[in-house]
């Protein structure tokens, strides 16, 4: 491979490039790969994966060429066990960290990054980091092992703790290093994956004998890219309880509304596959769409023939939608978190009072209810469920076989349903907006019938 191109070609395949250890330390020593002696497993051709097994990144085209396919079309490697590794286990030290906000599958993917350590590959010297990348050089690691990760997977939130900001690039790296760690698994978001490409590139600037690892972790689904990331389907699971609720307080009510406020910050992915899930949904409002209160074609227009036809409605709103049209101070335009994101209004409580005046104004003597649901941290905090636990799974092998073959600077994730090694500085720039020209918006609109919020 050459560290000198972003990407390679082979037969008429754009291979994105991976870094490999060796790219920049030829010295490194290859081992047999433990598990062709693991009598749990019994190995067979084509059970080791080699350089040539590859997945694609489009897997549907368009051959009339309507629609422009890539040319030649872009591939990753394959994730999966090596049969020559780089790191002898009895040398490893392997540190995990998380960082960001919680999401289903945290304890999950620590729980299995230990155990797959630990009883696939033999490593010892497993430790944690508490508390994010502030963690490194402001907390004494925790060692863990396949005991003490025992049950985390039952549990939701992050058993190591999580936080946003802290990352001092120097620090860390330093710290990394006093350690002893030449292991590094990093679960966590976009801004994650950005700290996580100034990490990798640092190791490299220095030569170090480090592997980097990126484990994307986000509830709201927008990491581009990948097929999906982990916890987003435990989350619509939740989002439908809420919205179940809602719909049972606004048909329980004269004029009632049930208004429900779903995670999302820029992308509208929970609000979707939620409403297409529940069918009791009338209006979906996402960041990708803008929408408007008043006139012709407005919400306000909606409702009200909504109220007439069926005496309630429910409207699902993800938390970025209509951040534009919320009034701010002067300082709330400005005003950002730790992670450097911008502060964000609720648009739950804005969109509630809006519709309470709206309707007190234009039909003062009727009845009105409106029930705002928000199960923002109800949906975060929840252990997986069984699909995203088996998912977080196969992540944590995926990475651990990535990184004792010698890879680094990578992420791992399904690509049209196969595991597939991506560099993290990729995924830290791609995103996973929703798509409204698709067929998955337009069924959205085919069952809520909701308006297009075009203004004619």
């Amino acid at each position: 491979m050459s560290n000198s191109s972003s990407s390679i070609s082979i037969s008429n395949v754009q291979l994105q490039h991976i870094t490999h250890l060796t790219n920049y330390n030829s010295q490194i020593q290859t081992h047999t790969n433990p598990l062709a002696f693991n009598p749990f497993f019994r190995t067979f051709p084509g059970f080791f994966l080699t350089s040539s097994d590859i997945v694609l990144r489009h897997n549907v085209l368009d051959l009339s060429g309507t629609f422009p396919s890539p040319n030649p079309p872009l591939a990753y490697h394959r994730a999966g066990p090596r049969n020559q590794i780089l790191f002898d286990p009895a040398t490893v030290r392997a540190s995990i960290v998380t960082c960001g906000g919680l999401c289903p599958g945290m304890n999950t993917v620590i729980r299995e990054l230990v155990v797959g350590l630990w009883e696939l590959y033999g490593v010892r010297e497993i430790f944690g980091i508490k508390a994010g990348y502030r963690g490194f050089y402001s907390y004494d690691p925790v060692r863990l092992n396949p005991k003490m990760v025992d049950d985390w997977h039952k549990r939701g939130g992050t058993v190591l703790e999580t936080s946003r900001g802290g990352f001092d690039l120097k620090k860390i790296v330093d710290a990394i290093q006093n350690h002893g760690f030449n292991q590094l698994y990093i679960i966590g978001g976009d801004g994650t994956m950005r700290g996580a490409v100034e990490i990798f590139e640092e190791l490299k600037q220095r030569k170090l004998y480090i592997s980097v690892v990126g484990i994307p972790k986000t509830v709201d689904n927008d990491v581009g890219i990948i097929d999906r990331s982990f916890g987003f389907q435990t989350a619509v699971e939740m989002a439908q309880q809420a919205i179940n609720a809602a719909h049972v307080e606004a048909e329980s009510a004269v004029n009632g509304i049930g208004l429900v406020k779903l995670m999302g910050r820029s992308t509208g992915h929970i609000a979707l596959h939620a409403t297409l899930s529940s069918r009791d949904v009338d209006c979906c409002l996402i960041p990708e769409i803008d929408f408007y209160l008043e006139g012709k074609g407005g919400l306000f227009e909606f409702l009200e023939d909504r109220l007439k036809e069926m005496g309630h409605a429910v409207l699902v709103v993800a938390e970025g939608a209509g951040q534009d049209i919320i009034p701010r101070t002067e300082s709330q335009k400005t005003e950002k978190d730790e992670s450097g994101n911008p502060v964000f209004l609720d648009v739950g409580g804005w969109l509630k009072s809006e519709l309470k005046n709206w309707w007190s104004r234009d039909h003062p003597n009727e009845l009105f209810t409106i029930k705002y649901i928000d199960p923002t941290y109800m949906i975060r905090a929840v252990p997986p469920n069984a699909t995203d636990n088996s998912y977080c799974t196969l992540l944590a092998h995926s990475a651990i076989h990535g990184v004792m073959a010698g890879y680094t600077g990578f992420v791992c994730g399904p690509i049209n349903g196969n595991y597939a090694y991506i560099p993290v500085d990729e995924i830290a720039k791609a995103k996973n907006k929703v798509d409204t020209r698709d067929h998955k918006w337009s069924w959205v609109r085919s069952v809520s019938n909701q308006p297009d919020f075009i203004r004619s």
